[in-house]
């Protein structure tokens, strides 16, 4: 019924004095104002976030209802698909409704990748003596390096021949698909405008409602000299997302509530997958998700006009163009994630709320969101727009 999300701030950026919770319930309300419902309404909130330490911990869907004007009987929870983490919570939602056990339920994310910082947390956790995650038998099943999203998309790179050229020229598309999605205004109906506030920083009297990350600049002679990730590799920080802090979120309902609402729904889940692959080379689960999916749904990938197909690297994208032989020129078609950032728990409902968006801006029906997440997993959404 409604899906809106903050613009993405860099690291370090126009969204790094905010905290989470309080960012996260901004769009919780918006999504509010923009229905008229009563807040009252709403069962649950289902939140999707990764790095759930220090500011993020103490289960921050809950925490973002306190922040929020929610009345405090709403629960919340918190969600962790990894990348896909609040993908999955319109899932959880979607089912949640279906089921009849709850008419109307919030899915969102959000991560704010500056104050709680990725590479920070196993480190910590280390010198604290809390342990790793590969446990002896899972290490005894996988005796190579360590689980890596790095590792992954280099090997995706590799499997599907994509050469680093090809890499750097679908990086440059990225940029200015976004760019000129923003200078034409094609994010303004999704996007909620907040406050800027960097930490540790002056004050700033001024709204945030731009993605920050995009290079208005970027050009594909800039991306090629930017340095590979590993020596012999095709990777780089260039064809890689963007560290970003966000939140985004969606509001799903059941019929008796839309209609008590008399609110035009934005869009209809027409279809739920999310399977499991292989964990070492990470990131190719949404290849065969997205055919699994199209199966169970009695669909083709013709059927499809508009993808949303997470750029954790760009390796990914490309790669599941080649396996799908869908037309590029329907993936993706506002940028993503290489020029819009990529903040983790709150990339699914960012990459859904766009996706719905654009439908309506284009005038199609069909579109189908999938991203590729930690472990080897993968979740897969059709919606139809209405």
């Amino acid at each position: 019924m409604a899906a809106a999300r903050t613009a993405g701030g860099r690291r370090g950026g126009r969204l790094s004095g905010w905290h989470p919770a309080d960012l996260a319930a901004h769009v919780i309300d918006a999504l509010l104002e923009r229905t008229h419902a009563d807040p009252a309404l709403v069962d649950d909130v289902i939140m999707g976030c990764v790095l759930q330490a220090g500011e993020q911990s103490g289960c921050i869907g809950r925490v973002a209802v306190l922040a929020s004007n929610l009345p405090k009987t709403v629960p919340g929870v918190t969600i962790d698909r990894q990348c896909g983490s609040s993908q999955q919570a319109v899932h959880f939602a979607a089912q949640a409704v279906m089921s009849g056990t709850m008419d109307c339920v919030i899915a969102a994310g959000v991560e704010s990748m500056s104050r709680i910082p990725m590479t920070a947390l196993p480190r910590v956790y280390k010198e604290a003596g809390l342990g790793h995650y590969m446990s002896p038998t899972i290490r005894a099943r996988y005796p190579g390096p360590e689980f890596s999203q790095f590792m992954g998309a280099e090997m995706m790179a590799e499997k599907y021949q994509l050469s680093r050229d090809a890499l750097d020229r679908y990086s440059l598309q990225s940029h200015q698909r976004a760019k000129a999605a923003t200078l034409d205004g094609g994010f303004t109906a999704e996007i909620v405008p907040v406050t800027a506030r960097v930490a540790d920083g002056p004050a700033v009297d001024a709204m945030h409602v731009a993605d920050e990350g995009i290079r208005m600049d970027a050009t594909l002679e800039g991306i090629a000299g930017v340095k590979l990730l590993r020596e012999g590799g095709r990777i780089t920080a260039a064809s890689a997302s963007q560290i970003c802090d966000g939140a985004s979120g969606v509001l799903v309902v059941s019929a008796r509530v839309l209609k008590a609402l008399g609110v035009k729904p934005l869009a209809r889940i027409h279809h739920m997958t999310v399977v499991g692959g292989d964990p070492v080379i990470m990131l190719e689960a949404p290849l065969p998700a997205t055919h699994h999916a199209l199966k169970k749904a009695g669909m083709t990938i013709d059927d499809i006009d508009l993808f949303e197909v997470n750029e954790a690297f760009a390796s990914v994208p490309t790669a599941w163009l080649q396996a799908t032989g869908a037309d590029p020129a329907r993936l993706n078609v506002n940028g993503g994630a290489i020029a819009l950032g990529h903040p983790l728990g709150a990339s699914g409902t960012r990459l859904m709320t766009t996706l719905v968006h654009a439908l309506h801006a284009r005038g199609k029906r069909y579109g189908l969101q999938t991203m590729c997440e930690g472990g080897g997993q993968a979740n897969v959404t059709i919606v139809e727009r209405l």
